[in-house]
């Protein structure tokens, strides 16, 4: 598919380790992972089971699967990254520079891409809508996900912000809404894990109904993207 879009070389920014996120990763040579989800890509998610990863894909497929894709047999990628991602770097298209931004809180090592050439935020699981952005979860961090919204929604002449799930193109204005949401979710002391769902205008925030690793799910869920 990729010959029939370009013949520039490619290469993979990934934006976290989780599993939703690396399926393809196999495919491509060269593969960048910031250095605070590296030993995910490498080794794995501590305590997240190759049963329980197969149960949770074959849970959540809602469209019909190539034929040559089956959840029972699946096995995410694993591997050596070609290079660690740090704050601030940038990658030199030619016609566009690329500037990655680490912005944890829903994995240590989530990144945020800025195509500032063109406006467009790509946000990976830091910020979509419908359903909630999350950080409930004992590998998550809802005082660093807070903080990386924050910071997002401080980046001026935004046009378009691509998250990895849902709508595709958000417009700008919901960065003024996270300003908000950040804010309101400060004074209330809600930055915390256990407070529940908080919804705002275009997204809602999710840090769990009870105290982290204790959601009802099994010790083995708590590591799902």
């Amino acid at each position: 598919m990729t010959d029939q879009l370009t013949d520039l070389p490619i290469f993979v920014l990934t934006t976290h380790v989780h599993v939703d996120h690396i399926g393809n990763h196999g495919q491509f040579e060269e593969i960048y992972v910031h250095e605070g989800d590296a030993d995910w890509l490498i080794n794995g998610i501590k305590g997240l089971t190759i049963e329980q990863i197969r149960k949770d894909i074959a849970r959540d497929i809602t469209k019909p699967t190539p034929e040559t894709f089956d959840p029972e047999i699946y096995n995410p990628y694993q591997g050596d990254p070609t290079g660690l991602l740090q704050d601030g770097d940038v990658f030199d298209l030619g016609n566009r520079k690329l500037i990655i931004l680490h912005t944890p809180g829903h994995s240590p090592g989530h990144i945020c891409i800025y195509d500032e050439t063109n406006g467009y935020l790509f946000t990976g699981d830091l910020l979509y809508d419908e359903t909630p952005i999350y950080a409930f979860y004992p590998s998550t961090n809802p005082v660093d996900l807070i903080n990386s919204l924050e910071r997002i929604s401080g980046i001026s002449n935004i046009k378009k912000i691509y998250g990895s799930h849902n709508t595709l193109g958000l417009e700008p204005f919901i960065l003024q809404e996270v300003k908000n949401a950040v804010k309101e979710l400060r004074e209330k002391d809600l930055v915390k894990f256990g407070t529940g769902i908080h919804k705002f205008k275009g997204f809602s925030i999710q840090f769990g109904l009870s105290s982290a690793g204790s959601q009802g799910a099994s010790s083995q869920d708590n590591f799902i993207s």
